[in-house]
């Protein structure tokens, strides 16, 4: 069978991979937000009060069941260091979903197969499970402290709190950063309302409940986060591997992807127009992936996903220990339970 015509019927088959139909486009939508501008608007806003109203109800209720309707700064900063194991957890799932949790998580799945979200997990996992270790040690020798910076002046002095304090600072402006640009170009991309305006308005339903209980309504919201998040990814591989396709054509789906020559995936990714093909290995799902073993998307043998891996995880440690969310969590957690929450939410 010629070139051609095996790619003709390689295209007809039900188990074409599903990228053909996006191929030279650029949005899945034609350039076009697929919802109203209004609808942003309604989300940004209408969502983001709803969500804060929700959370300092509960937060007003948590204060009268408990008898706590006068809440000192200590426990305002702190939610009155008593936070159990389960709330704990969620809290670190909440904070370790960033935006890049689930889009760069796809991306090195992309690129480097089934090797590629291994290794950002694995990033993503060690340095809170290590945390959980020194949780312990906070606990037992700083039981009273607030931050990790107040920490380091106490032991190491002005100099060093001053070092830390700046890395401390510039982690947490990079990370809100990409919070906010990340959540925002989403808006964007759904709605059309513009980026700037998305990023201005977000944070604001959560400075209201922040205001409202402090620490402990953050750690109520993290707990609410978590359950959508849980509930939203669940859904997704129902539909995906259940409703839409099946596990069997997906793995179809990687079998032939990875069987087509470069000739072939230069005939797919053809510019009629230009009369030339913008196929660029590695940039397409289309051929085998340079770097594996067999150059299957299916292998944990893959040398570019072992460097992201070595990256990742080194990367990582960074943006876990100088940022005072997960100390927070710490000095908010039971003694008996700032380790067992780590380890359950890693």
């Amino acid at each position: 069978m010629s070139t051609d015509a095996e790619l003709a019927m390689r295209l007809a088959s039900d188990l074409t991979p599903p990228f053909v139909e996006y191929v030279g486009k650029g949005s899945f939508f034609g350039g076009q937000p697929p919802l109203d501008v209004w609808v942003g608007w309604v989300v940004v806003l209408g969502f983001g009060a709803l969500f804060s109203l929700f959370t300092t109800m509960i937060v007003l209720i948590d204060k009268f069941f408990k008898g706590n309707a006068n809440v000192t700064s200590e426990h305002f900063n702190t939610a009155g260091r008593m936070v159990k194991t389960g709330l704990t957890a969620s809290v670190i799932v909440s904070q370790w979903t960033w935006a890049a949790t689930l889009l760069q998580s796809s991306n090195v799945a992309w690129q480097y197969g089934v090797s590629g979200p291994f290794w950002y997990a694995s990033g993503a996992t060690i340095q809170v499970l290590l945390f959980g270790v020194l949780a312990i040690s906070l606990k037992k020798v700083a039981p009273s402290a607030h931050t990790m910076c107040e920490i380091v002046r106490a032991r190491w002095g002005k100099s060093a709190h001053i070092t830390f304090l700046f890395f401390a600072f510039c982690a947490n402006v990079i990370v809100t950063s990409m919070l906010l640009l990340g959540g925002a170009a989403t808006v964007e991309a759904l709605t059309g309302m513009d980026y700037r305006l998305a990023s201005f308005f977000i944070p604001w339903g959560v400075i209201l409940y922040t205001v409202v209980g402090g620490l402990k309504a953050t750690f109520l919201a993290s707990y609410i986060h978590t359950v959508i998040i849980f509930a939203v990814l669940v859904t997704m591989v129902l539909i995906v591997y259940i409703k839409v396709y099946s596990s069997d054509q997906i793995y179809s789906f990687l079998d032939w992807t990875i069987s087509y020559t470069e000739e072939q995936c230069e005939s797919i990714y053809f510019d009629v127009d230009k009369n030339t093909t913008f196929y660029e290995p590695g940039m397409y799902a289309c051929g085998e992936v340079n770097g594996n073993r067999d150059g299957s998307y299916l292998t944990m043998l893959s040398s570019g996903g072992l460097m992201f891996g070595i990256i990742n995880i080194i990367g990582n440690f960074g943006t876990v220990f100088v940022d005072q969310s997960y100390w927070q969590s710490a000095i908010a957690a039971r003694p008996s339970s700032a380790a067992r929450g780590y380890l359950l939410g890693g």
